[in-house]
């Protein structure tokens, strides 16, 4: 698991970084779970069986779960259940909902973002230590061809930090507190309104979608040099939502500038090629911001098959926080960008600290993409007029 879950259970509050970065993302649902010292005593004092018995001849031992994660020994306790225990009054409910959650439309796996949620999240980041300053112009990236560069293995075998790429960054999305924090890794990938970022569906969609997510391509040293972009539509596979389906962690998301209506965000910072259907065993590049950095690291490896369904990265040093980095080949020299052949993500949601999975981006995402890029998104600037974001120039014109 390599996302930082952003609101995390009692038990896994004051885990430090790397043990974080270690875990499996425990499920929102968990966030209710009330500790077994409590529950036991008193639901045995109000004629509940206590904690691991179930009731019947011989109490034999309670393994199950009940609904939404809660421990079958306190579901049978609960409703909302008020305990006496001695002069202590106990209150046991049902877990509250995450107010940063949304439910969006299941049956089509997409969330259509509100306005002000997106700003006010923005907002926030700009709040904290980050601040929008002017970065360099992006070079043209081709849209005709990838010119292929060699992807030599890196030495030692071991992610490392590197270059902020324009078109590779952080996203954020808000703690228990409301305080945003990076939880994972997302890229700008081309599409016919170039408004478009591909991240890993488990950092979008957690028992309901992200409310309050900000993306910052380029993030470095506290600078997002390129401006904070905030999601207009976030599109997953519904089999995400229903089974949490390790081959469909993949996301995408039509993005806009924060406190703006529109905007092509890849006539600001460029975007990586999108292919699919790619032979495994070719020479990749992957890339993402570990939660406790503001620059990310990078690898070179190949992307080898993982059974029919999964991509294996079989590289150290990804932490949590790369979640949704993009897994890229055929890097062109000019521009830095690539072909996106996956995320990290799949299998243990991205996998662990010494190797990265992704679902292959095979028919399913293809059509996931198709759906993402069919509704009209934001036209690009007319002849003789230039859009500025963060004083930066766009990148020139793609060429058809």
């Amino acid at each position: 698991m390599k996302c930082l879950d952003p609101v995390p259970t009692p038990a896994s509050k004051g885990v430090s970084p790397a043990d974080a970065g270690r875990r499996r993302l425990v499920e929102t649902s968990e966030r209710g779970t009330v500790p077994a010292d409590s529950a036991g005593g008193a639901a045995e004092d109000a004629g509940v069986p206590a904690a691991g018995v179930c009731p019947g001849p011989g109490g034999p031992a309670c393994t199950g779960r009940g609904r939404d994660g809660v421990p079958l020994r306190v579901t049978l306790a609960l409703g909302v259940l008020t305990v006496v225990v001695g002069s202590t009054v106990l209150a046991l409910s049902s877990p509250s909902r995450d107010p940063f959650l949304a439910p969006g439309d299941t049956a089509t796996g997409s969330y259509s973002a509100n306005r002000a949620d997106g700003d006010q999240a923005a907002a926030a980041v700009l709040a904290g230590p980050y601040q929008e300053r002017p970065g360099p112009q992006v070079a043209a990236a081709r849209h005709d061809s990838v010119m292929a560069s060699p992807l030599s293995r890196s030495r030692p075998l071991l992610a490392a930090p590197a270059a902020p790429s324009p078109a590779i960054g952080a996203l954020f999305s808000p703690d228990d507190e409301g305080k945003p924090v990076h939880h994972c890794t997302a890229s700008v990938v081309q599409s016919p309104a170039g408004d478009l970022i591909a991240t890993a569906a488990h950092c979008v969609h957690d028992d309901g979608f992200r409310t309050r997510l900000v993306f910052a391509p380029g993030l470095h040293d506290g600078i997002a040099p390129y401006g904070l972009w905030v999601p207009t539509r976030i599109h997953v596979d519904p089999r995400w939502i229903r089974d949490r389906d390790p081959d469909h962690d993949v996301a995408f998301l039509r993005v806009r500038r924060a406190g703006r209506t529109g905007g092509r965000i890849a006539d600001v910072t460029g975007a990586e090629h999108i292919r699919f259907d790619t032979p495994a065993g070719r020479p990749a590049q992957l890339t993402g911001y570990p939660e406790d950095r503001d620059i990310p690291v990078s690898c070179r490896h190949t992307a080898d098959a993982q059974g029919p369904a999964q991509l294996r990265f079989s590289c150290p040093g990804f932490p949590n926080g790369t979640s949704g980095g993009p897994m890229l080949t055929d890097l062109d020299p000019a521009t830095g960008t690539g072909a996106l052949i996956g995320v990290i993500g799949g299998l243990d949601e991205g996998g662990d600290d010494l190797v990265s999975y992704s679902s292959r981006f095979g028919p399913d995402v293809a059509a996931l993409y198709r759906r993402a890029t069919a509704q009209p998104g934001p036209r690009p600037p007319q002849a003789g007029t230039r859009a500025v974001a963060s004083g930066v120039r766009p990148r020139a014109a793609p060429r058809s």
